[in-house]
């Protein structure tokens, strides 16, 4: 007894489905193939003369496949397009890294259409590299590690690409209290209790552009002087952003982009400025004065300064 009702629930199961994939397309107003494919993903049209008895309306021309198939419509005479993907692989013009280039999609409401995609690395792809360092007391050292080795860096890019370019920026924090100490003595020279005299803060300095020049990368960087500053964490995203923000100063070219972020500590982020009485909500646009960064805006999110776009204001 127990086998036999759990047959019927069985059964019962299977006619509830079928009869509720069956209404999935069934719809009122549907009177022909377009307006069957536009119902639902899964629906399907039955072009078959006769198919339907005297007055019946067309619409039971619209159902599942399966459910067509059950009712006696020919494989041969059910309309149900997919949705298509043609990749086009020869596209003409320069080296490629990522296949295809061009994709023309014929899609279906409601269904998707899948691709595969590659990512090739060309041997010898252009790269632009900019070294943007923290210039806080406590990178003393390596800094001068960088002025040893700075001709070395171009040198070592060359060697997998074709085309390298090196650039180098500097920063530190913003200058105000209490990121800094205001004080015109500190401010002028922020670390007098130390061996060699440091630098001026600054929140974020462009020192060289984009070039293939070894030597100038050399010279610039040995001109460099470090700063300080009076919290632990520094201006780092400020920087970025400004990095991201100013493609024309930098001397971005439209190739692998590399950002090496050289820092020993953490950063602020956006809400911080408040510390400093800075309200004014970082707008992600490029602000260099003579290669300087001098707004006082709030400091930025982490997503902000990867994802804003490349936008330069007055």
């Amino acid at each position: 007894m127990r086998g036999r009702h759990s047959l019927l629930l069985a059964l019962a199961g299977l006619l509830s489905l079928g009869s509720a994939t069956s209404q999935e397309c069934a719809k009122y107003k549907v009177s022909n193939c377009q307006d069957c494919v536009q119902s639902g993903p899964g629906c399907a049209w039955c072009q078959k003369l006769n198919f339907t008895g005297p007055g019946e309306p067309d619409s039971l021309r619209c159902d599942t496949r399966a459910q067509l198939l059950l009712r006696g419509c020919p494989a041969d005479d059910i309309m149900e397009p997919r949705s298509l993907a043609e990749p086009q692989y020869d596209q003409p013009g320069e080296r490629k890294q990522l296949f295809p280039q061009k994709v023309t999609l014929y899609l279906r409401p409601g269904q998707a259409a899948a691709f595969n995609v590659t990512f090739r690395r060309a041997k010898g792809y252009p790269i632009d590299l900019y070294y943007l360092m923290d210039l806080s007391y406590s990178m003393l050292d390596d800094l001068n590690n960088v002025k040893k080795l700075g001709g070395d860096l171009l040198r070592a890019l060359n060697e997998i690409t074709e085309s390298g370019r090196i650039g180098f920026g500097s920063f530190v924090d913003k200058t105000v209290l209490p990121f800094v100490n205001t004080h015109p003595e500190k401010l002028s020279n922020p670390c007098p209790n130390k061996e060699k005299a440091c630098q001026p803060p600054f929140a974020f300095r462009h020192v060289l552009k984009l070039t293939n020049n070894s030597n100038q990368f050399q010279t610039e960087v040995g001109k460099q002087l470090i700063s300080g500053n009076l919290d632990a964490p520094e201006g780092g995203l400020d920087a970025i952003m400004q990095v991201a923000a100013c493609p024309e100063e930098i001397g971005w070219r439209n190739v692998t982009r590399l950002l090496v972020f050289a820092t020993d500590d953490g950063f602020h982020f956006a809400g911080d400025g408040k510390l400093g009485a800075i309200l004014t909500p970082n707008d992600g646009r490029c602000h260099l004065e003579d290669n300087m960064y001098k707004r006082s805006n709030e400091f930025v999110s982490v997503l902000s300064a990867l994802a804003q776009p490349s936008t330069k204001t007055g």
